[in-house]
């Protein structure tokens, strides 16, 4: 498998323990200030408990987010299940669909 992301396999960043158990992925945004990834399975995950974790450590669990290693920096994507299709949009307090 050849690494389709912008940022390195062993660059930092932030999940949560149950995108580490197994869960799906069901919303990634990619940082416009630093570049940087966020690999989430809910929206109400507290960010107290977040992980920091290198970013081949989230593919290797879920190759199928290669599907938006495109999504440009300040740009978010969410889906409702596993399977389903990615919503992609700009980031911004009111670009969220």
């Amino acid at each position: 498998m050849s690494w389709k992301f912008d940022q390195a396999p062993t660059v930092a960043c932030i999940t949560c323990q149950s995108v580490i158990d197994g869960h799906p992925v069901l919303i990634v945004t990619h940082y416009e200030d630093d570049g940087s990834w966020a690999f989430m399975n809910e929206a109400s995950t507290d960010m107290a408990m977040a992980l920091v974790v290198a970013m081949s450590e989230v593919i290797e669990r879920h190759p199928y987010l290669e599907e938006i290693a495109s999504l440009p920096p300040g740009w978010s994507a969410t889906r409702v299940a596993s399977g389903q299709p990615w919503t992609k949009y700009q980031d911004g307090w009111d670009a969220q669909p």
